[in-house]
C-alpha cells in the first residue's frame, strides 16, 4: 500500500471512529420533521396579486485564475471525473461574464411570517463536490444531505451564529441521506473533513423569497407580495451588495448586481 492510500486509509478510519464513538455532533441541526409554523404565518401560496424580482449577477475586471484541486488523495474522487479538470468553485465567471453561485435574497421589506415548505431541498455529494455550492433553504425547512459517491464522507456544518447548532456525522456508504433542519437565519459553511477541498454553504432565510443565481448568471424571485424591498446578493469572498426595488402587483421588477475585482 503506498502512502497516498495509507493517507486515506487512516483518515477514513478516524472519521468513522468519531462518528460510531459519538465525537463530533451528530446532525443536531434540527429534526427530520419541520416545526409547527408560528401563529399567525402565511402560505406563500395565497399571496394576492404576487410580483416577481428577476435580474442579473455581472462580473466585471480580469476573470480570475481558476484554482485546480487535487484529488489524487482519494483514488475515486479522481477516477470519478474521468481525468477531468476539477476547479474550485470559489469564484465562478460564466463565459457571458455574469457571476454563479451568488444568493439574492429579501433582505427587507417583509412584514409578514411565512409557512416553511414541506417539501425538504437537497445537497448531495458527488464527484466529491457538494452539489449545489451554495443552497437556499426557509427557517424549519428540511434539507437532505445525500451521498451519491461510492467513498466516505462526512458532513461538518458549523453555525456562527446562536440559533443553529454545529452538526458532524459520517456517511460512509452510497445512497446514505440524512435529513436536517434549522431553525434561525444564518449562513452555514459546510465541510468534508476527509476530503478538504470540499465546500458549500447553506443560506438559511426567514422566508422563501431567495434564489441563486445559475450558469447565466440570472436569477428569479417568484411569488412576492407587492411592496418595497432591499435585496442583497451575496458572494462568499466578493461581498454583499444592497440595492432598493418597489415590487408591483403582477409586474416584474428587473435588477441588476455588479461584482469586480
Amino acid at each position: 500500500m503506498d502512502n497516498k492510500a495509507i493517507t486515506v486509509s487512516l483518515a477514513v478510519l478516524a472519521v468513522v471512529t468519531v462518528a460510531a464513538c459519538g465525537g463530533g455532533d451528530a446532525p443536531t441541526a434540527g429534526s427530520s420533521t419541520p416545526a409547527a409554523a408560528p401563529a399567525g404565518a402565511i402560505d406563500p401560496a395565497s399571496v394576492t396579486d404576487p410580483g416577481t424580482i428577476s435580474g442579473t449577477v455581472n462580473f466585471g475586471g480580469a476573470t480570475p485564475e481558476g484554482q485546480l484541486l487535487q484529488m489524487a488523495a482519494d483514488p475515486y474522487c479522481l477516477t470519478s471525473h474521468a481525468g477531468a479538470e476539477v476547479m474550485a468553485q470559489r469564484v465562478v465567471v460564466n463565459d457571458n461574464g455574469t457571476l454563479r453561485n451568488v444568493f439574492v435574497y429579501v433582505t427587507e421589506g417583509l412584514d409578514q411570517t411565512f409557512i416553511a415548505s414541506g417539501s425538504s431541498i437537497e445537497i448531495s455529494q458527488e464527484g466529491c463536490m457538494y452539489v449545489p455550492h451554495v443552497l437556499g433553504v426557509q427557517a424549519n425547512q428540511a434539507v437532505t444531505i445525500v451521498n451519491n459517491d461510492d467513498t466516505l464522507h462526512n458532513i461538518n456544518g458549523q453555525p456562527s451564529g446562536t440559533g443553529n447548532n454545529p452538526f458532524n456525522f459520517a456517511q460512509p456508504i452510497k445512497g446514505m441521506s440524512t435529513a436536517v433542519t434549522f431553525p434561525s437565519a444564518e449562513i452555514i459553511p459546510v465541510k468534508c473533513d476527509v476530503h478538504p477541498w470540499m465546500q458549500a454553504y447553506i443560506r438559511v432565510t426567514n422566508h422563501p423569497y431567495f434564489a441563486v443565481s445559475s450558469e447565466d448568471g440570472s436569477f428569479t424571485i417568484n411569488n412576492l407580495p407587492a411592496g418595497d424591498y432591499v435585496i442583497a446578493a451575496w458572494h462568499e469572498s466578493l461581498g454583499e451588495q444592497t440595492q432598493n426595488v418597489t415590487v408591483g402587483a403582477n409586474a416584474t421588477a428587473e435588477i441588476s448586481f455588479d461584482f469586480g475585482n
